[in-house]
């Protein structure tokens, strides 16, 4: 889940300093040991050697016998050396010794806090990606799409009809919603001559039993219409002006056809926020003899 990290020593510098140092005291016992039974020894072979062999028996020094300084001149490395073992731990290892141990306590709490804050942090993020995932399925709508024709000033469409011919335009939308849901309002319903084939239509409608085919679904509104076109990968929100307003805010993908005229009209397509919604896909089109005007398909997705 961290991903693969560097393999890391149990034992940090700190850590090694103060195991070395035990090392390091634990033979300066030892060679003060050795040292003491060395001194004993050599001793006792100096005072053998002048009072009982006689070697150096004629040689004094500020009328003492020689050996006597050679045996103090060795009792003072001794006891040098019993100082640096004992005197010189006691005042100086033993602080050295316990700021290190408050250094190791002080960095491990701070690795412990640090571990802390990475996993609330790995939790939130997993909660967080969770959470998106639950609320995407119960979107239950992979990809709610609003399709429209608009003019350059948003007019869409005066007095329930059209107001110009694009044959591509039609085909377009013939070819994007053939085999889907298509949801829309009661009065775009009304101005088709008879429903589209090979489309489910979905209306919305506050009259109540409201006259409609079959095989059309009513509807009282727009969460309502998307619920019932819920087995649908890509269902189509195809109009009027209001049903267009309340989708805009929560509809995934706009497939527009920009007709480069301005129109008067009854009925407006919403400003489109580019704060919200990125271009995708843009293909301009000259007007020709079955296209009065010229378009551009565009089509966007939100951010």
């Amino acid at each position: 889940m961290f991903g693969k990290k560097k393999t890391v020593s149990a034992i940090d510098k700190e850590q090694l300093e103060l195991l070395e140092n035990a090392q390091k005291r634990i033979k300066q016992k030892k060679r003060l040991f050795i040292h003491f039974i060395l001194f004993l020894i050599g001793s006792l072979l100096l005072i053998i050697c002048n009072l009982v062999l006689g070697i150096g028996k004629e040689y004094t020094l500020f009328e003492k016998d020689w050996f006597i300084y050679a045996i103090l001149l060795w009792g003072f490395f001794f006891i040098y050396h019993a100082f640096n073992v004992f005197i010189t731990h006691k005042f100086m290892g033993k602080a050295w010794e316990k700021e290190q141990l408050e250094k190791l306590v002080s960095k491990q709490q701070q690795r412990i806090e640090k571990l802390k804050a990475e996993f609330i942090k790995e939790e939130a993020s997993i909660e967080q990606s969770e959470t998106t995932n639950k609320t995407k399925t119960s979107k239950n709508t992979p990809e709610l799409t609003i399709i429209v024709a608009a003019a350059e000033n948003n007019a869409i469409g005066k007095d329930n009809q059209l107001i110009w011919h694009l044959s591509d335009d039609l085909k377009r939308f013939k070819a994007l919603t053939n085999g889907h849901h298509i949801i829309m309002g009661r009065k775009t319903f009304e101005s088709f001559p008879k429903p589209l084939p090979n489309r489910t239509h979905v209306v919305i409608t506050r009259q109540e039993n409201y006259p409609v085919p079959d095989d059309v679904i009513v509807v009282n509104n727009l969460d309502d219409a998307i619920d019932a076109s819920k087995n649908d990968p890509q269902p189509f929100i195809i109009g009027g002006g209001e049903i267009y307003k309340q989708a805009m805010g929560i509809a995934d993908k706009i497939e527009l056809t920009r007709v480069h005229e301005n129109f008067e009209a009854d009925t407006f397509f919403p400003d489109i926020d580019e704060t919200q919604w990125k271009e995708v896909a843009h293909s301009l089109h000259d007007k020709d003899i079955n296209n009065d005007y010229e378009y551009s398909f565009i089509t966007y997705k939100r951010k």
